[in-house]
């Protein structure tokens, strides 16, 4: 038994699915896979989702599928109304792509405002110089907002303290290897609810 997971990026194809699993198998009786399906940004996926979703869940391996749940950053995507806080547009989206795609076994999530929020919320995994350097509202992570988002925070302190690149498919990776998804989820309550659904679900 498995998700089918629908992620906008390559950082997310190469370490969600695994940073996911970390967690979730411990809780469950019998491990779950995760299968991860990536798009080539918000755009591609807002036009393809149903298709994609109705292909894996009406294919010869649906009954293996427990359900599909669709990942994508609140930070990018401009087809919210205007005046939404940040919660206010998680939970507009998350209906909206639901109801768009059309099918119960369909769960819509987002990162508040990245992915890259759950690994701020374990900075050990940071270089020391990059680490000190966190604004304190890092210690709120999803409070890393659209101002200067997660990712954008990480490359401006890689090139500040580093004097490189933050690059988000090699770095992202090794930091999501080396990250507790157990810290993010006690700081992040997205994500949190994202993983209690998978475990519920899972059951």
């Amino acid at each position: 038994m498995k998700f089918v997971m629908f992620v906008e990026g390559q950082t997310e194809k190469n370490s969600i699915g695994d940073f996911i699993k970390r967690w979730l198998d411990p809780r469950l009786a019998r491990p779950v896979g995760i299968s991860v399906v990536r798009f080539r940004g918000f755009g591609e996926y807002l036009t393809e989702i149903k298709d994609r979703v109705d292909l894996h869940l009406t294919g010869k391996n649906k009954d293996e599928i427990i359900g599909a749940i669709g990942l994508i950053d609140l930070y990018g995507p401009e087809f919210f109304p205007a005046g939404l806080s940040s919660p206010q547009k998680a939970a507009w989206g998350k209906k909206e792509l639901e109801k768009r795609v059309g099918n119960p076994k369909f769960r819509q999530y987002f990162a508040v405002h990245e992915t890259e929020a759950w690994l701020l919320a374990h900075p050990e995994i940071l270089p020391l110089s990059v680490r000190e350097s966190l604004p304190a509202r890092c210690a709120q992570p999803e409070s890393v907002n659209t101002n200067e988002p997660p990712s954008k925070l990480l490359a401006r302190l890689y090139r500040d303290r580093l004097n490189r690149d933050y690059r988000k498919v090699v770095d992202g990776r090794n930091l999501f290897l080396r990250c507790s998804p157990d810290m993010a989820a006690a700081k992040c309550a997205h994500f949190s609810q994202l993983l209690l659904d998978l475990e519920q679900l899972s059951q």
